[in-house]
């Protein structure tokens, strides 16, 4: 074999060149682990996913994720764009199916033809934290500062949640430096608009190689959990929530989701969104670096 089919795909959009593009690769289940990383590095996409096949027998596909420096073991629009791109190409049967990954067996709903709907994995919550350190990373001051204190959250994968007056949302520019000093991996910089409810959302990926992300399921899924705790939706029962990111990057995404609460605390997250198809073609293969 020398070389590899592969989609490009724009995630969380129903327009090409809009969402965040993704790069599908097919057929690598006998590469290693530093050719698929080879493989992501000159795609240069903030993410790269491998379309395998399952090692658990209760699983349809497995993924692998690389973004250009390393492996993850969960991300949304990898998941989201393998599952539709699978579907397309005949390589699912049935409209629930589940997708094994770094962070477990995830279930995925193929609604209708170009969109799906993951679950995250397990929320998670951590305690308050000082704003200070976060507003610092993103270019920001105290005064931009708004709303129920910092957290790390998340499904699958943890982010920062730094909740800032709409007018910081377009301000907001990632210090590399300032991120590294306060231990800052990801982050998710928002407005949160009551009405409907929406997030308008930045995310930066510093920890990951990744400057600003167009479009970020794992963070949408993350902020429900959040939006939960600090009492911004319902303590129980299912909300709905829009997020919307990558317009500062001439990128526009949607991302609907939903988080289901008990006690004040979340239990389950979905994030869902369109799917189009850009590219299709042929990579080679690289070299075995063992």
């Amino acid at each position: 074999m020398t070389s590899l089919g592969y989609e490009i795909v724009d995630v969380f959009t129903d327009r090409p060149f809009a969402g965040n593009p993704l790069a599908v690769v097919f057929g690598a289940e006998h590469l290693a682990s530093d050719q698929l990383q080879a493989i992501a590095r000159e795609f240069n996409l903030s993410e790269t996913v491998f379309l395998l096949p399952p090692r658990d027998v209760t699983a349809d596909y497995r993924v692998r994720i690389f973004t250009p420096l390393q492996e993850l073991p969960f991300a949304g629009h990898p998941s989201i764009g393998a599952a539709v791109t699978a579907a397309r190409r005949g390589l699912l049967t049935g409209d629930e199916v589940v997708q094994e990954c770094g962070a477990g067996l995830l279930p995925v709903r193929l609604t209708e033809p170009g969109y799906a709907i993951l679950a995250g994995g397990q929320p998670t919550l951590g305690d308050p934290v000082d704003p200070t350190g976060l507003l610092a990373a993103t270019g920001l001051t105290a005064a931009d500062h708004t709303g129920p204190a910092p957290r790390v959250a998340g499904c699958g994968l943890e982010f920062h949640y730094l909740a800032v007056r709409p007018a910081a949302v377009s301000r907001a520019v990632l210090d590399w430096s300032a991120a590294q000093r306060a231990g800052i991996e990801q982050i998710s910089v928002f407005s949160w608009e009551p009405d409907g409810p929406v997030a308008q959302a930045r995310v930066f990926c510093p920890g990951a190689g990744v400057g600003e992300d167009p479009a970020t399921g794992s963070a949408a899924l993350g902020l429900g959990v959040w939006a939960v705790a600090g009492g911004l939706l319902p303590a129980n029962g299912q909300s709905r929530y829009v997020v919307r990111q990558g317009s500062e990057l001439r990128r526009p995404s949607t991302l609907d989701c939903t988080v289901t609460a008990l006690g004040g605390r979340a239990r389950t997250a979905t994030v869902g969104g369109h799917v189009v198809q850009i590219a299709a073609g042929q990579i080679a293969v690289p070299p075995f670096v063992g």
